[in-house]
């Protein structure tokens, strides 16, 4: 959700820079209505690991009997996920170079959410396949079994750990950005304030999902 940049406006017509305005605007509402929203809903479905594998199985059951599940997934996660993620790369590039615009704690959350973003990115990626696609490929039915199999080796467990950090680290940071970006967020007063808010939502969704994988192999 890196919509937080700053880039020389002065040789660009109005027309580019309007257009650059809503494509701004539309990269952040993706990150935060529809994944935003998906993610916080996927920790909390997983977190019922910790209440045992039958709790798990049941909540799997439940999303995977939901009507048009193939067409909600590809209209609310899959392409806003597309956009989120190619557009963002754009502005990783275009903003680089300005980066040391910023004091010290904002260009380092300025490099992590460009950073983090490549890593969710690859992340979500791999965890569709592996636990999503593939599974249905090969007809094999996901539930606890599966998932504490699946992250049962150590390499994909720290890797599902990276993961996780990564995108809740990117979910959190990005509403602050997403509100300047918005204009809810204008003084330095309301900024600092929301970006205390953001810290406490990254560390209790961060205790959620490594809580949840602790649950899948322990």
């Amino acid at each position: 959700m890196q919509t937080n940049t700053v880039t020389p406006l002065s040789f660009t017509s109005p027309s580019k820079r309007k257009g650059r305005f809503v494509l701004s605007r539309l990269h952040s509402l993706a990150g935060l209505i529809p994944l935003g929203l998906f993610l916080i809903q996927h920790l909390m479905g997983n977190a019922l690991a910790i209440q045992g594998s039958a709790r798990f199985n049941e909540h799997v059951q439940f999303m995977t009997s939901l009507p048009f599940l193939l067409v909600l997934e590809i209209v609310f996660i899959a392409l806003p996920l597309l956009y989120h993620a190619v557009y963002g790369i754009y502005l990783s590039f275009i903003s680089t170079q300005n980066a040391h615009v910023y004091k010290y704690g904002r260009n380092i959350s300025f490099v992590l959410q460009r950073v983090t973003g490549i890593i969710t990115f690859i992340f979500v990626i791999y965890h569709v396949w592996a636990l999503r696609i593939g599974p249905v490929l090969k007809g094999i039915e996901v539930d606890f079994q599966l998932v504490s199999e699946h992250l049962s080796n150590p390499f994909i467990f720290v890797f599902y750990l990276a993961g996780v950090l990564s995108t809740v680290y990117h979910f959190s940071n990005g509403i602050s950005t997403a509100l300047i970006t918005w204009g809810i967020t204008i003084g330095p007063a309301s900024q600092n304030a929301i970006r205390k808010v953001c810290t406490v939502v990254c560390i209790v969704l961060a205790v959620v999902g490594v809580w949840s994988l602790i649950s899948f192999v322990s």
